[in-house]
Parts: structure tokens; sequence; C-alpha cells
């Protein structure tokens, strides 16, 4: 319902579904995209019944509630309101549960999923029933997680600067098996290109607290010429750090102490 405030029509309240669906693609949208010429915001707008300024004005709302924003000397649109926190607070509780629930929500409205270009999203014609919901379900979660992470990190590997979508991985800090909580929490994900990223998983190389590289010792004795290259050089060096979801040391503590080989 739209009531009239004078001679101009204000618009109604936000809901709780709309502002789910409008953080979910802010996780997924780089901080410079956040504009009402965004394809992917004029979409979601007319699918929640928005202007594209009124929800681009929404996602940098939540950029004001961004610490890796705020603390970075940009800002975001002062007036997030107590709903847009309260958002804010349930992704972060949920990761896993909002993201499958932003995904029935744009597909009970009608909306196209979001999809990366480079993350294959097709399901198997041969799988059915609970395995093929299981399979679709995984896919949602890997897009979701890939462009949150790719997004925040400008499309860049942090630490060798690869920018081909088809070589970078959205790499699990602590990996997917170990913390089910965080698995789709950005801040729990590093932009690697396919090298880095199987280095990481593998223990062979890590990141300090100061976000600076660990290079295994087994890395640095290498004689082979490819390795010093690739990986030595990279000790004490610090990765590029994300403009949102900067890595959360608790996260790198438990990649140090359960992954590396030091």
């Amino acid at each position: 319902v739209i009531t009239m405030v004078g001679s101009k029509e204000k618009a109604p309240a936000w809901s709780r579904e709309q502002l789910k669906l409008a953080f979910h693609l802010y996780c997924q949208l780089p901080f410079g995209k956040l504009h009402s010429r965004n394809p992917e915001i004029i979409e979601l707008a007319g699918v929640i019944g928005r202007t594209p300024g009124a929800l681009a004005m929404k996602l940098v709302n939540f950029a004001s509630l961004d610490p890796a924003i705020t603390g970075s000397g940009r800002v975001g649109l002062a007036g997030a309101s107590r709903l847009d926190r309260e958002i804010w607070s349930e992704f972060s509780a949920d990761w896993d549960g909002l993201t499958l629930e932003c995904d029935r929500l744009r597909r009970q409205l009608g909306a196209a999923p979001t999809v990366d270009e480079a993350d294959e999203q097709l399901v198997p014609q041969d799988y059915s029933g609970e395995t093929r919901r299981v399979i679709a379900e995984q896919r949602i979660r890997q897009s979701f997680f890939r462009r949150a992470v790719l997004s925040s990190y400008g499309g860049r590997c942090c630490m060798s600067g690869v920018t081909e979508p088809q070589l970078l991985v959205a790499s699990h800090i602590v990996p997917w098996s170990r913390d089910k909580a965080n698995r789709l929490n950005p801040s729990n994900g590093l932009c690697l290109s396919a090298l880095h990223d199987r280095a990481f998983d593998k223990g062979l190389i890590s990141v300090a607290d100061d976000y600076r590289v660990l290079v295994s010792a087994r890395l640095l004795r290498s004689g082979n010429e490819f390795v010093v290259s690739t990986f030595a050089r990279l000790e004490g060096m610090q990765i590029e750090l994300p403009e949102r979801f900067q890595p959360n040391p608790k996260f790198l503590a438990r990649h140090r102490t359960e992954v590396f080989a030091g």
C-alpha cells in the first residue's frame, strides 16, 4: 500500500523478504557496482517491486554496516534501519540456510538465479529426486560463495594477481568439511589462482594474522626453479586484502594450526 505524504508518494516499508534478497545480492556485487545502472540491480528491483535507485540505495545502506568498507575510509549511505542490521546479523548466524532461502524466494518471484559465468550450474539430467535436490543445493551454495569471495577481491588472486576467471577459486580458509556454520561465510574465503588454492588446501602455504604469506619449509627448500619463483618469493608478502569480508583472523589461525605444514 502506498500512502500519501503531502503531494509526494511514500513507498511502503521494506519487508524482511525484500531485505534478505537485497543483502543476498549485496554480498555478490563489487562495491563499485552498487548503482542503479547495474543490470542485476535493475532485474531484482523489478522482481521485488522497488525502483533500481531505491534498491541501489539500500545496498549502499548495507555497506555502511560493513566494517571492511568503513574501516578503509569509504562510507555507505547513512540511514541503515534496525531491520537492515537484523538481516545482516541473521546472515552472519546462518549463511547456509539464508542462501538457500534467498534462492527459493527468487524462484518464487520468477527471478533468475544469480549464477557466476565461470561456475557450471547445470544439474545432470540422469539424477532425480533427492539426489538431484542435493546436487542443486550444493551448486547454489558454491555459486553464492564463489561470487561473494571473487567480487570482494575484485576478481584477482590475492597472492599472484591473476585475473582470469577460469583460473580463480574461492578457497575456503577453514575447509568446507570442518566448519559447516561458516561454509558460505565470505570471511572464510580467499580468492586464489587454482595453483595457489591447491597449495593452500594442502598446507604448503598459509596466511598470518597480519595477512602476510607463510610458505612451508618444504617449499622454501625446494630446488625446483618453478616452485621457488612461484612460492618462495611469496614468503612475508602481504596478500591483497578484499574490499569487503576481510579474512577472519580466527579462521586464519585455524588454518595455520589444522592445515599448514609449517
